[in-house]
């Protein structure tokens, strides 16, 4: 279960954002793809989820080239994208956005309590961290072989980001998420490794394990 890049550039207009990316993202397990704003870190998830498309280069998954697959039939495979921004739909209720994705959401409210008293409030009235857990909520609700997200604990305390990543860490997928650093609260699980690729402007800058950079910041 992996899927990467292969030498992958994006363009926006002129401006080339990737410049022939090749990284893996190995599961079940983490990786994170470290980054300042401008680094190329959004673009590579959404290179991944096809919501961008290549200007050159591949994306491949579980050994398939799945380049031009759009999309929605990634989706359809079993990949999940939590993008940044306008990842709930605001004039649903918490409740409904839980039952898009699976009748029974029980185990969503034992991993993230503060939802449950939210249940009857529309999204669009949430606070931000709020509205990062319902989203999160439905990404460990879908069962997906390949989690992409960006910025997961965006808006939290350090508790519930602390939670977050525990959560992503645990699940039986690929997951990939986009930070600006490190997360302190990153625990790594018995018998997985959790992956870093830091990108500088548009270029792999250093690939290996967390604990690697772990000791390069100290």
């Amino acid at each position: 279960m992996n899927i990467s890049l292969r030498h992958a550039r994006v363009r926006y207009g002129p401006l080339e954002a990737l410049h022939g990316v090749t990284l893996l993202a190995p599961g079940p397990g983490l990786t994170v793809l470290l980054g300042r704003n401008g680094s190329g870190r959004t673009t590579a998830l959404r290179a991944l989820a096809g919501t961008v498309p290549l200007s050159d280069g591949a994306v491949v998954w579980d050994g398939v080239d799945v380049t031009r697959l759009p999309a929605f039939e990634r989706a359809r495979r079993g990949l999940c994208l939590v993008p940044e921004r306008r990842a709930v739909f605001g004039s649903l209720t918490v409740r409904e956005h839980l039952k898009l994705t699976a009748p029974d959401f029980a185990p969503v409210l034992d991993a993230y309590p503060q939802l449950e008293p939210l249940l009857p409030r529309r999204a669009g009235t949430l606070s931000g961290g709020e509205q990062r857990m319902l989203a999160l909520s439905r990404a460990l609700l879908a069962h997906a072989r390949v989690v992409l997200v960006d910025e997961p604990a965006q808006g939290m305390s350090p508790a519930v980001a602390a939670r977050t990543y525990e959560l992503l860490g645990g699940l039986d997928a690929c997951v990939v998420v986009a930070e600006q650093r490190l997360p302190p609260g990153l625990r790594e699980r018995a018998g997985r490794t959790t992956y870093v690729h830091e990108l500088r402007r548009g270029a792999v800058a250093f690939s290996g394990e967390a604990a690697e950079v772990r000791r390069r910041q100290t």
